[in-house]
This record gives structure tokens, sequence and C-alpha cells, in this order.
């Protein structure tokens, strides 16, 4: 019985790729302490919330859509609302 080959020098840098993703991957699971979500409750924290966010994504449609506006009050278009 002969020994085993060695991998191809390609083939390990692809395993010690895939390795260091999946060992970076893990250490980004953190458990959040019910201490800490009251931090990440504040109303600042939320990105929806945002108002250079909105205006950003305002911009983004109006150049995308050849649109702009919508975002406020409500209206039918017949000039009524």
């Amino acid at each position: 019985m002969s020994p085993p080959r060695p991998l191809p020098p390609r083939t390990r840098v692809v395993v010690l790729a895939l390795l260091a993703a999946i060992g970076a991957t893990q250490v980004a699971c953190v458990t959040v302490r019910p201490s800490e979500r009251q931090v990440l409750s504040r109303p600042e924290m939320d990105p929806a919330k945002d108002a250079d966010e909105e205006v950003w994504h305002s911009h983004v449609e109006s150049a995308r859509e050849g649109a702009f506006g919508g975002h406020g009050a409500a209206g039918g278009g017949c000039g009524c609302g």
C-alpha cells in the first residue's frame, strides 16, 4: 500500500481559503445580551428613521426612474389631496 499523495498547491490554497472564510464567519456570530438590547433599540440606531438615508434613497430613486416625489403627503393625482 502506497502512502497518500499530497494535494496540489492550488487545491491547498482553496482549502485554506475556505477554512479561513468559515472561521471568519464563526467569529462574527455574537449573542446580544439583554443589557445591550436597550442600547440597540434607541431611535438613532434605526437606519430607516435616518433623514439622510431617506434623502439618499429619494435621490437614487429619482435618478433611476426619472421620477421624483411621492414620499410626503397622500394624494390621488387629481389635485384634491
